[in-house]
């Protein structure tokens, strides 16, 4: 893709910041999420069921959305080594709303082929969803071994796909996603399958490969083994909550509002992300604990101990995690900022 990048930036101004571009290219998931909330907010718009079916001009726009949000998230180093302003917030700032747009770009997914048979109940999208959660986070745990951030061909491939997937779905409307291949698979569940084998044969080998090569060679950071995994262990935390969370809900939380239950892991996913990424680019120890742990485990207690305010107990969870998260990320941002001396969202020269 670079040499398509490289003729969008040249036409690019320099007095745009890099950082702008970046933001807007979030805001442009962000408007993609919200459009498909108001049309398909329960994700059965496209299950065939009694439930208006989502305009074919809506998918239109959600593509466009999702390739202009992935041209602006590719140019926005390139416009940095252009105007001479790359540095740590830049890379805080893209690969901290990059963590966010996991949660995303799967919701965005799930509204082509929707919850009901022949497609996937919104149990097996949770675990589609950690599948992005964890290729993400691994790239950022590895480079905090490494030093070095192999960025993934399979990031570049699924956001195109993505785009071809929503843009193909407004000429041909959801039910072209019924077929079955040998009478047995539908495209949808052979795209679950995909999804899990390019992380079982493609992500998680090479990662694991990569940080054993620094080792190796004495390249990395060589950091003691239960150093090294440090990282994993508010992850692995986060994800031992979700799952039981999902799967002992008293009354089945996931299935009344997946929406909202898979912002909230997002939301909580990308705090203990940007962690990691503040951790790795400072050189600086991980913390193994992510405050957001806390209200997740009372709210999950609570859920059980009183099921009748499981949904409330959710959508306050949802609020408290991502007004949270803003906050961490702008002081961060404007500490970060405030250190530089630079501008988040402006070049102060010519």
């Amino acid at each position: 893709m670079h040499p398509f990048w490289n003729r969008i930036v040249a036409v690019c101004p320099l007095w745009i910041a890099p950082n702008l571009l970046t933001f807007t290219g979030f805001l442009f998931t962000v408007a993609a999420f919200l459009l498909l909330t108001y049309y398909d907010y329960s994700f059965y718009a496209s299950s065939d069921v009694n439930y208006p079916p989502i305009p074919n001009w809506v998918f239109a726009v959600v593509g466009i959305c999702i390739f202009l949000a992935y041209i602006l998230d590719g140019i926005d180093g390139k416009q940095a080594r252009r105007t001479h302003t790359s540095g740590p917030v830049g890379e805080l700032f893209d690969h901290g709303l990059d963590s966010w747009t996991t949660i995303f770009i799967p919701t965005l997914l799930y509204s082509i082929f929707g919850r009901s048979p022949p497609s996937i109940p919104p149990y097996r999208m949770f675990y589609i969803c950690w599948h992005v959660f964890i290729n993400f986070y691994l790239s950022h745990w590895e480079k905090y071994n490494t030093g070095v951030l192999f960025l993934p061909w399979s990031y570049d491939i699924s956001m195109l796909m993505t785009t071809l997937l929503f843009l193909l779905t407004s000429f041909t409307g959801h039910g072209f996603w019924k077929i079955t291949i040998f009478n047995v698979l539908t495209l949808g569940k052979v795209m679950e399958v995909i999804f899990y084998l390019t992380t079982l044969l493609f992500n998680i080998p090479v990662t694991l490969y990569n940080v054993y090569v620094s080792y190796r060679d004495n390249t990395g950071k060589m950091k003691p083994f239960f150093e090294a995994i440090r990282p994993l262990v508010p992850l692995l935390i986060f994800f031992a909550l979700a799952l039981y969370w999902a799967h002992k809900s008293p009354t089945n939380v996931i299935e009344r509002d997946p929406r909202m239950f898979f912002m909230l892991s997002g939301s909580v996913f990308s705090n203990i992300c940007c962690r990691l990424i503040v951790a790795q680019m400072s050189s600086t120890r991980c913390e193994v604990f992510n405050p957001l742990l806390v209200p997740l485990s009372f709210g999950i207690l609570l859920s059980l101990m009183i099921p009748v305010l499981e949904l409330f107990i959710l959508y306050a969870l949802l609020i408290i995690a991502t007004l949270a998260h803003i906050y961490y990320g702008a002081n961060v941002v404007n500490q970060m900022c405030d250190h530089f001396k630079i501008k988040c969202f402006k070049i102060p020269y010519k």
